[in-house]
C-alpha cells in the first residue's frame, strides 16, 4: 500500500493511505543501515502486519521532490508563512530571512499578514508594497474575525503546505479556521512581552481533504541561511531580476559597484528599502561565514 507519513513519533511512523486511514508503523531495519531516516511529507509503501490494528512496516521510501531541514519534512508544494500585522509586531528580518530559504529550495510561498483588524489602510498599502516584487503571494486574514478565511482554503486544495511563522501571530487559529478534522491547541500572547507561548509541540501533516494536507510547525525566532555563496544571494531576492543584466559590471554584487541598477531602482522607490537593507546584512553575514 502507498500512502504518506503524516508524524513520527518515538520510532513510530503514522501513514495515511487514501481511503484506508492511517497505520501506525515501523520503519525496516534496511533505512538504518542505508543511513535514511523517513521524514514526514515522505510517500512510502507499507506492508499491512494487521488491518484491524492498523499497523503495519514501512518499507519503501519513494524519491523526494525537495526536502526541508527546519522544518524536517519532504515533498512541499508551497510554504504559507503568517505574521501578524500587529500583536506581535512583524520580524520583517525574520520573514525575509525565511523566504530567502524557501526562494533556495524553489518553494512556492504565500505570506499571509493575520490580524489584519488592526492595521490601517496605509500599513496594508505599505506591506503590499513592500513584498510585491518578492515573487510571493500577499493575503490577509483576521483569524478572530473569519475574514480572508476562503481565499486560504482554495490556497491549501489539493497541496502539501508547511505552514510557519514566529509564535503568537494565529498559525494554530488559522489553522481551526480551515480545519475541520483537526482542531490545534492555541495559545494566548503574553500581555506582558507580547510574544506568544510555543503551543505546537512537534511537525506533523494534518489531513484537510483529498491530497490536501498541511503541516504546522513549531514557532521559531531565528533561522540560519543554508549553505551558500555570497554571490548566489541575488539571485533569491526576485525583484533584482528586471535589472540583472543592466549594471555597469557583470557579477554586480548590488553593493557597493557604481553603476548598479539596483541601485538607481532602490533611489526611485522600486524596490522595498526594507527588502534591500535585509539583503546587505545578509550579504555581510554569508561574507562572515566564509572567512570562518
Amino acid at each position: 500500500m502507498t500512502g504518506k507519513i503524516m508524524k513520527g513519533i518515538g520510532g513510530f511512523y503514522y501513514v495515511y493511505v487514501e481511503g484506508c486511514g492511517l497505520y501506525e508503523c515501523r520503519a525496516k531495519g534496511i533505512f538504518r543501515n542505508k543511513k535514511m531516516k523517513p521524514n514526514v511529507g515522505d510517500i512510502v509503501e507499507i506492508d499491512v502486519l494487521s488491518e484491524e490494528a492498523k499497523t503495519g512496516n514501512l518499507t519503501k521510501i519513494h524519491p523526494r521532490k525537495n526536502q526541508l531541514i527546519r522544518p524536517m519534512v519532504a515533498n512541499v508544494d508551497q510554504a504559507l508563512v503568517i505574521f501578524a500585522v500587529h500583536e506581535p509586531e512583524p520580524n520583517f528580518h525574520l520573514l525575509n530571512r525565511f523566504l530567502v530559504m524557501m526562494e533556495c529550495q524553489q518553494i512556492p510561498v504565500t505570506i499571509c499578514f493575520n490580524k489584519m483588524d488592526l492595521a490601517t489602510d496605509e500599513e496594508r498599502e505599505k506591506l503590499e508594497k513592500d513584498y510585491a516584487g518578492s515573487g510571493c503571494r500577499v493575503l490577509f486574514a483576521s483569524a478572530a474575525k473569519k475574514q480572508g478565511v476562503r481565499e486560504l482554503e482554495e490556497l491549501l486544495i489539493g497541496k502539501t503546505t508547511v505552514m510557519a511563522g514566529p509564535s503568537g501571530v494565529g498559525k494554530s487559529s488559522t489553522l481551526n479556521c480551515v480545519s475541520t478534522h483537526k482542531q490545534m491547541e492555541t495559545g494566548t500572547v503574553s500581555e506582558k512581552i507580547k510574544r506568544g507561548k510555543h503551543t505546537t509541540r512537534h511537525s506533523e501533516l494534518i489531513y484537510l481533504g483529498a491530497d490536501t494536507f498541511l503541516m504546522d510547525t513549531p514557532g521559531f525566532s531565528s533561522l540560519y541561511l543554508e549553505e551558500m555563496d555570497k554571490e548566489e544571494l541575488k539571485y533569491y531576492f526576485p525583484e533584482f531580476s528586471p535589472y540583472e543584466n543592466q549594471c555597469r559590471f557583470n557579477g554586480c554584487a548590488h553593493i557597493h559597484e557604481p553603476g548598479c541598477k539596483v541601485k538607481e531602482a532602490l533611489e526611485q522607490g522600486e524596490i522595498s528599502r526594507m527588502r534591500y537593507e535585509d539583503y546587505c546584512l545578509f550579504y555581510e553575514e554569508l561574507a562572515q561565514h566564509k572567512k570562518w
